[in-house]
């Protein structure tokens, strides 16, 4: 079968979450015609996976302008600007509700599992840039198939690539084996399930970011209720005065609370931390439990259960055939990495980009929302929709609207993390000036997402 005319073809957008949704909003004003593929049965699969959680960040700076204009002759009414969401309502009042008035345009159960130029491996040079692209995915009723388009827009994410607990940065020797006992999530220790699960047990948590923090906060809640119930810290670096965040000072409060949390968990003998440990091996002793062993020959006393929150990475498997720049440590588009080099930003300090930064060789084919970040841990919702409004003003031919900046960050930064307020009313104070409450104000010890939004 012969692929129409390029112009006469949709752009493909990959994953119905929110920087892909937007994107399709942005399209349509553009009178574009997209084509959202996504994994899940629903809009937001990801978001729902931690619907427990309260962002950090209010309705005001989750929603997309374009995702409104379009919502809007529906009846639809945006929530409380001031007001701070659950991943969950995330989803049903704004993410499912754009997703249905796409319609048609937007296809569950579809799985990409691959992209690139019409008859052209990444190879072939001759005549590549007059092809258009090819998409093959996986579908629930039909199975295999291929869908042609104009552009690409990959939007997928990094939720389901989660890092691993090998010092290396791949799997420990083991650890495959030892998945039973092991999870790459925050759990949510409200679950009467999942409590049991780490209620009377002992838990290693591998990592020091935000979730590790949050992680270790839920447990010594846990261990207040039931005994037994203790954690150990497993960081690959040692302890210092930075370790648990900037406290009080951060700039972004509830950040800070988390890591005060985590220090109280450990100051309060609910948690050990072992330093310097780089985890080569995931055994088993007798009795079944899980014995972590290091690169130095340390091997920690037995665990119950293992918690590893190292981080998130893109899965750029199914792009193998597209000619991509991407930085050689972030994996991050290689004029947008400096820019969000986590040694340097916050989710705050990023400098608005758009479709010039987020380029490729591949010419059409763009890499947009947490996506885009590569390895880098903190991501903005708001940076993504300029992301998509400048990437689709690009497709749309219009570069003067591509290339001007039209977003504008607090000067006190925004939450770029996410967490669950266990007191919602709290998270509305905003009286130390940033755009969560203050540490004081914040009652931590429940899940929260890896990155952010």
């Amino acid at each position: 079968m012969n692929a129409p005319a390029t112009s006469e073809l949709p752009v493909v957008v990959i994953g119905a979450g929110p920087a892909g949704l937007a994107a399709a909003a942005h399209l349509l004003d553009h009178g574009i015609e997209p084509l959202v593929l996504e994994t899940g049965p629903a809009a937001g699969a990801a978001v729902r996976e931690w619907s427990h959680v309260r962002l950090f960040s209010t309705w005001g700076e989750l929603t997309d302008p374009a995702a409104e204009k379009l919502l809007a002759p529906t009846g639809w009414t945006k929530p409380d600007a001031a007001a701070y969401p659950s991943g969950g309502d995330w989803a049903e009042q704004y993410l499912q509700p754009l997703a249905d008035v796409l319609g048609g345009r937007v296809r569950y159960h579809a799985t990409v599992t691959g992209v690139s130029r019409t008859g052209r491996d990444r190879i072939v040079d001759a005549d590549r840039e007059s092809q258009p692209f090819v998409v093959h995915l996986n579908t629930a009723g039909s199975g295999e198939e291929r869908v042609f388009a104009r552009a690409v827009i990959d939007a997928s994410g990094t939720w389901t690539t989660p890092g691993p607990a090998g010092a290396s940065g791949l799997p420990a020797l083991g650890e495959k084996t030892a998945a039973d006992r092991i999870t790459y999530r925050v759990p949510d220790l409200k679950d009467p399930a999942v409590r049991a699960r780490y209620a009377g047990k002992r838990t290693a948590v591998i990592g020091s970011g935000a979730s590790a923090f949050t992680a270790l906060a839920s447990l010594a809640d846990l261990a207040k209720e039931e005994p037994g119930t203790h954690a150990v810290w497993i960081l690959r670096r040692g302890i210092s005065g930075s370790t648990f965040g900037g406290g009080e000072a951060d700039q972004l409060p509830a950040r800070g609370a988390l890591g005060l949390a985590a220090k109280a968990a450990v100051e309060g003998s609910y948690a050990d931390a072992v330093t310097g440990f780089r985890t080569e091996a995931i055994e088993r002793d007798a009795e079944g439990r899980l014995v972590l062993a290091g690169e130095d020959g340390r091997r920690l006393d037995p665990v119950d259960e293992v918690i590893v929150l190292t981080g998130l990475r893109p899965d750029l498997s199914f792009l193998s055939e597209l000619r991509l720049g991407l930085d050689e440590r972030l994996q991050a588009p290689v004029e947008l990495a400096p820019l969000i080099d986590p040694n340097q930003h916050s989710c705050g300090t990023v400098y608005p980009h758009g479709h010039r930064e987020l380029s490729h060789p591949e010419q059409g084919v763009y890499l947009v929302g947490m996506k885009s970040y590569g390895r880098a841990p903190t991501f903005l919702a708001m940076t993504g929709y300029e992301q998509v409004r400048s990437v689709t003003a690009a497709l749309a031919g219009d570069l003067e609207s591509a290339d001007r900046v039209e977003l504008t960050l607090p000067d006190t930064g925004v939450c770029g993390g996410a967490g669950l307020f266990d007191q919602p009313e709290a998270a509305q104070d905003n009286s130390g000036g940033g755009c969560c409450a203050a540490p004081a104000t914040l009652t931590i010890g429940a899940p929260a997402p890896s990155g952010g939004c």
